[in-house]
C-alpha cells in the first residue's frame, strides 16, 4: 500500500503572539459588539424593572428648612467666651443634630400638630411591596396568640409612639456643607403635610433651645442660692475665728504684718550694712598694714595704691617730689658720676621724701585699724539685738502658724463666696432672656414636584446597572467561550492549516425542501429535488451552489490534498471529527461530489460502522455494504452504489447491532484489500470514519489513510477537547490535511475577530459566492 506521512502543522506560521500588549483596545471593541445583544438585553431588562418600579411607586414630597446654630445671638446677654476650636464647634453641630432626631423632638411635634390622630401620617399610600409586607405581618399578628385587651389610654400612647417614629423615619437632618446651617428635611406623601411637619419640627427645636435654657438657669439659680447662704454663714465664722485668735495671743499687726516682724525685718537690714562696712574696712587696713610691713622702701613702690584708694593728696604730692627728685639724680650720676656733690644731696633728699611717705602710711594704717575697730563692734551689736528679738518671737511661732492657717481660710471662703455671688446674679440675669442661640434662615414651604421617585434619576441608575449587568454578563460568556470561532483560533490552539468555513445547512422537511435561515448569502440550493439523485439534499449543496463559501470551503481542501500529494495517482483521504454531530458526513459526502464533479473518479465509504450517519442520508437503502464486502460475503463492487447526477460511487454499511469489534474490522487484511484494489480503479478515496472522542476506529484505520480533514463545529467544540485528542493521536495529526469549521453562523461569524480580520470583510466577496440569478433575491441560507 502506497502510503505518504505528512507533517503540515510543523510548517506553518505561527501568529504574533499578543501577550504582552497590556489592554487590546481592538478585541474590546470587539467583544462589545459581538456580545451587544445581551448588553442591551440587560440593559432593557433593567430599564423594563424601573419603568414598573416608576409606576407603582408612591410619589413622596420633601419639604425643607435650614436652621442657623447662631452664639452671637445671646452675645449681648452673656460675657465674651473664647472662640471655639473647630472639634469643639463640630462637636456643638453634632449634638444639634442628633436633637432634631431625637423621639423627644419627635414626640413634642406630635403633640404639636396633633399627628396621633393623622391618617394620612399613620396609614399612608403603601407600594407593592409594602401591602405584601404588611399582609405577612397580619397573619402572623392573626396566627400568634393574643395577649390581653389594651385600653385606651394604652392605644392613644402607642398611636403617639407610632406617629413619633414614623416622623424620625420620614426627617432627614443634615448638616450643611461646613457652615453652622442644618437642613431639616421631611418627606410624605401629602405635600401640605410635609411643609406643616417640617415647620412644626423648627419650631419645637427653637422652643426646646429656649425651655433648656431656662430650665438650666433655673436649677442653677436655686442651687446657688443655697451654696451662697452656706458660704456667707461659714466666710463670716471664719473672719471671726481670725480676730478672736489675734486678741488671745497679742498678735498684734500694722499694714498687715506684725510688729515682731517688722522689728526683726529692719534689724536684718542694719546687719547686713554693718557687715558690708566692717569687710570694706578690713580689706583697707589688711591693705596697708602689708605694705607698711614692707618697710619704707617697698612702702614707697607701693604707696600709689594706698593713695589711689585712700585719696590721700599728701602722699600724692611726695610721691611726686620723689619721682622728680629720683629722675634728676639718675641724670647728674649719669652725666657726672655717684660721688658729684648735686648726686649725694640728690640721693640725701630722697632719704627724707621715703621716710616722710612712711610715717604717711603708717598714720593711715592707725586710722584704718580703728575705723574697722568701730563696724566690727557695730555689727556685733546688732548680732546680738537679732538674736534677743528672734528669741522673743520664737515663743509666738506657733499661734503664727496658727493665724496663718485660720487667714487663709477666712481668705478662701470669701473668694468662693464672691465668686459664687457672681455666677448667681449672672443666672438671674439669663433665666429671663427669651433668645434662642438658633434662628431659622429658610422657610418651609410646599413642594411643588415629587422627590422621590426620581425619574431621570431612576432611569439613569438602571441604564448603569443594566450596563454594569451586561458587562458581567459578557465578561462571563467571553470567559465560557472556549470554542473554535475564527481561522486564528485553529492555529494558535493546534497548530494545523485551516481550510475554511462551512455555513449551517438545513435538514430536509417532509415536503422534501430545505429550511432557510437569514444567515449568509453563501448557500442557496435549488427550489426542486432532483428525482434521480441517491443522496438528500443536504449532501449536494455543493453541486447546488457551486459558487458559495461552502463549495469555495471544499475546493481549497482539494487544492490542499493535490498539493501536497503531487504526483501521486491515488489518494485515501480520512474526514474525522472530534465528537458526533459535528457534520463530518455531511462534509464527506458533499466532498467527494465536488471531486466527482470535477471528473475524478471518486470512491466516498462511509466507514462509521456504529454510527453510518451517510448510509442514512442515502434515499434507497443499500442491501449490502462495507461489512459484507470486508468480511468476504460479496465482491465489494457489487456493493457500491452510483450517483447518477455526479457518477460518485458510495460504499455505504448496513446498521449491524451485533458488530462489536468495528476496529478490528477496519484494521483486518479484509479491508485492506478492499482499500488496495479501490486505490487502483478511483483517483480519490473518502472514507467518512467515526468521532476520535467515542470510539477508536479511525486510530485503526489511520496507517492506510494519506491525509484527514479534521472537521469542527463552529462555536460548539471544546478547544481543549480537539487539542488533547490531537495531541494523543500523533499519527492522525501529523496526517491532517487542515481543519474545516463547520456549521458557521456567517452573519455572527465577523464579530469574533478583532478589526483588520478577514472574516470581517466577508460581505465585500458577495458578488464572488452568487450567481447572476441569486444576486438578484435577497441571499439567504438554507437553516436547521
Amino acid at each position: 500500500m502506497n502510503q505518504r506521512n505528512l507533517t503540515l502543522h510543523s510548517t506553518l506560521p505561527k501568529g504574533a503572539d499578543d501577550s504582552d500588549s497590556f489592554i487590546d483596545i481592538d478585541r474590546l471593541i470587539a467583544i462589545l459588539i459581538r456580545r451587544a445583544g445581551s448588553i442591551a438585553l440587560c440593559v432593557a431588562a433593567t430599564v423594563t424593572l424601573a419603568v414598573i418600579y416608576l409606576l407603582f411607586a408612591t410619589a413622596q414630597y420633601t419639604s425643607m428648612t435650614q436652621i442657623l446654630l447662631d452664639d452671637n445671638m445671646a452675645k449681648y446677654a452673656q460675657d465674651a467666651t473664647p472662640v471655639a476650636s473647630s472639634q469643639q464647634v463640630d462637636m456643638e453641630i453634632a449634638s444639634a443634630v442628633e436633637i432634631l432626631k431625637s423621639n423627644q423632638l419627635a414626640l413634642r411635634v406630635v403633640d404639636a400638630e396633633k399627628l396621633q390622630d393623622n391618617d394620612t401620617l399613620l396609614d399612608p399610600p403603601k407600594s407593592p411591596a409594602a401591602l405584601i409586607k404588611s399582609g405577612i405581618k397580619l397573619v402572623v399578628s392573626a396566627l400568634a396568640p393574643g395577649g390581653p385587651p389594651a385600653t385606651e389610654a394604652d392605644e392613644r400612647n402607642a398611636r403617639r409612639q407610632k406617629a413619633a417614629a414614623l416622623l424620625q423615619d420620614a426627617v432627614t437632618v443634615s448638616r450643611v456643607n461646613r457652615s453652622s446651617v442644618l437642613a431639616v428635611s421631611f418627606r410624605s406623601t401629602d405635600k401640605l403635610l410635609a411643609a406643616r411637619i417640617t415647620k412644626a419640627y423648627a419650631n419645637a427645636y427653637l422652643n426646646d433651645q429656649l425651655n433648656a435654657n431656662f430650665d438650666a438657669t433655673e436649677s442653677a439659680s436655686v442651687w446657688l442660692q443655697q451654696r451662697l447662704s452656706d458660704l456667707r454663714e461659714r466666710s463670716q465664722q471664719a473672719a471671726l475665728d481670725v480676730a478672736k485668735f489675734k486678741a488671745e495671743n497679742g498678735l498684734t499687726s500694722a499694714n498687715g504684718e506684725l510688729m515682731s516682724e517688722q522689728q526683726l525685718a529692719d534689724l536684718n537690714k542694719q546687719l547686713i550694712v554693718a557687715q558690708a562696712d566692717s569687710a570694706s574696712a578690713s580689706a583697707r587696713y589688711n591693705q596697708f598694714k602689708s605694705i607698711i610691713d614692707l618697710g619704707p622702701e617697698s612702702a614707697v613702690n607701693n604707696a600709689a595704691i594706698s593713695s589711689g584708694q585712700a585719696d590721700n593728696t599728701v602722699i600724692k604730692d611726695l610721691r611726686t617730689r620723689y619721682a622728680a627728685v629720683n629722675k634728676r639724680e639718675q641724670e647728674v650720676t649719669t652725666n657726672f658720676g655717684e660721688d658729684h656733690p648735686q648726686a649725694v644731696a640728690l640721693r640725701a633728699e630722697k632719704q627724707d621724701l621715703t621716710r616722710q611717705i612712711y610715717q604717711e602710711l603708717q598714720q593711715l594704717t592707725a586710722s584704718y585699724r580703728n575705723e574697722f575697730e568701730v563696724t566690727r563692734s557695730r555689727e556685733a551689736s546688732l548680732r546680738q539685738n537679732i538674736e534677743h528679738l528672734t528669741g522673743k518671737n520664737s515663743e509666738a511661732d506657733r499661734s503664727i502658724v496658727q493665724l496663718s492657717d485660720l487667714e487663709q481660710r477666712a481668705a478662701a471662703l470669701k473668694t468662693l463666696y464672691e465668686s459664687y455671688l457672681g455666677k448667681y446674679e449672672e443666672a438671674s440675669q439669663q433665666q429671663s432672656f427669651p433668645i434662642a442661640k438658633a434662628r431659622v434662615i429658610s422657610e418651609a414651604g410646599v413642594p411643588v414636584s415629587p422627590s422621590s421617585p426620581k425619574k431621570t434619576m431612576t432611569l439613569g441608575l438602571a441604564i448603569v446597572l443594566g450596563l454594569m449587568a451586561g458587562g458581567a454578563l459578557t465578561a462571563f460568556q467571553e470567559f465560557r467561550e472556549r470554542f473554535f470561532r475564527v481561522e486564528g483560533d485553529v492555529r494558535t490552539m493546534l497548530g494545523l492549516k485551516f481550510l475554511g468555513y462551512l455555513p449551517r445547512i438545513g435538514k430536509p422537511t417532509r415536503d422534501g425542501t430545505i429550511f432557510r435561515q437569514r444567515t449568509s448569502p453563501s448557500v442557496e440550493p435549488a427550489e426542486a429535488a432532483d428525482s434521480d439523485a441517491t443522496f438528500e439534499r443536504i449532501m449536494r449543496v455543493v453541486l447546488e451552489a457551486p459558487r458559495s463559501i461552502f463549495a469555495e470551503t471544499l475546493r481549497n481542501a482539494k487544492l490542499a490534498s493535490d498539493v501536497m500529494f503531487q504526483g501521486k495517482s491515488d489518494r485515501v483521504i480520512g474526514v474525522v471529527s472530534a465528537m458526533p454531530g459535528e457534520g463530518k458526513s455531511t462534509t464527506a459526502a458533499n466532498f467527494a461530489a465536488l471531486l466527482a464533479s470535477s471528473g475524478k473518479r471518486t470512491l466516498l465509504i462511509d466507514a462509521d460502522l456504529r454510527n453510518p450517519g451517510l448510509t442514512r442520508m442515502l434515499k434507497n437503502p443499500p442491501q449490502q455494504g462495507l461489512v459484507e464486502a470486508v468480511l468476504g460475503e460479496v465482491p465489494w463492487a457489487s456493493a457500491v452504489k452510483i450517483d447518477p447526477r455526479t457518477k460518485l460511487a458510495i460504499l455505504p454499511v448496513l446498521p449491524n447491532d451485533h458488530l462489536m469489534h468495528t476496529s478490528e474490522l477496519l484494521a483486518s487484511q479484509g479491508m485492506f484489500n478492499l482499500m488496495e484494489n479501490a486505490r487502483k480503479m478511483f483517483d480519490y478515496i473518502v472514507v467518512d470514519l467515526a468521532p476520535l472522542g467515542p470510539v477508536i476506529d479511525a486510530k485503526a484505520f489511520a496507517p492506510q489513510v494519506d491525509g484527514f480533514l479534521f472537521v469542527t463545529e463552529w462555536g460548539s467544540t471544546p478547544t481543549s477537547v480537539v487539542r488533547d485528542l490531537l495531541n494523543a493521536e500523533p499519527q492522525i495529526k501529523s496526517k491532517i490535511l487542515g481543519v474545516i469549521l463547520n456549521k458557521t453562523d456567517m452573519t455572527e461569524l465577523g464579530k469574533f475577530t478583532n478589526f483588520g480580520g478577514t472574516e470581517r470583510y466577508r460581505h465585500k466577496y458577495v458578488s464572488y459566492y452568487t450567481d447572476e440569478k441569486s444576486k438578484k433575491r435577497e441571499p439567504a441560507e438554507a437553516g436547521a
